[in-house]
């Protein structure tokens, strides 16, 4: 593991502090999930459906414990032992992780992302300087405006799990944007 995917992570950490408050919390769940039915304007079945699947998601996937704070050192130190004792083991949940969420941000499950979606998607995670999400998606190479989901998800993966530093990594891209 190198200090080039720790900071990466440390990168993921922060995009997932949704309040921005130094740490993931229930309230990071609660502010994401309304912003995201909000933004789509999900109502019924669908809505409760997707804040249930996001909540599912974070406690899944982020939380070392159902609905447990995390700070960034905890995270850090968690993803490090996960990659450090099986790095097959961890790609294959940050496989499973970033498919599980894309399925969930994907509500028309027409398997692409077009550019509003994509502003939602980061809008709903506390990303809402829309000149840099629409800089980031450019860097997807958007064809007929719109993204294979495929292709994001795999960026997303990368950026966790690839310790190449020379290997152009389109997520760090837009973080750094």
């Amino acid at each position: 593991m190198t200090d080039f995917l720790i900071a990466k992570w440390s990168i993921w950490y922060k995009s997932l502090d949704v309040n921005h408050d130094g740490k993931i919390s229930i309230e990071d769940v609660e502010e994401s999930r309304n912003k995201f039915t909000d933004l789509h304007k999900l109502v019924g079945d669908k809505c409760s459906g997707v804040k249930v699947d996001m909540e599912k998601w974070w406690n899944t996937y982020i939380f070392p414990e159902k609905g447990a704070e995390i700070s960034e050192d905890q995270f850090l130190e968690l993803l490090g032992k996960q990659y450090s004792d099986d790095k097959e083991a961890f790609v294959k949940k940050m496989t499973d992780c970033f498919n599980s969420i894309f399925d969930v941000i994907d509500t028309n499950k027409d398997r692409s992302i077009d550019l509003n979606e994509f502003i939602y998607a980061f809008a709903a995670f506390g990303h809402e300087n829309e000149g840099v999400v629409k800089k980031a998606f450019a860097l997807f190479k958007p064809t007929e405006d719109t993204v294979p989901l495929r292709t994001v998800v795999d960026a997303w993966i990368s950026f966790v799990t690839c310790e190449d530093g020379s290997k152009c990594d389109i997520i760090k891209t837009a973080f750094e944007s």
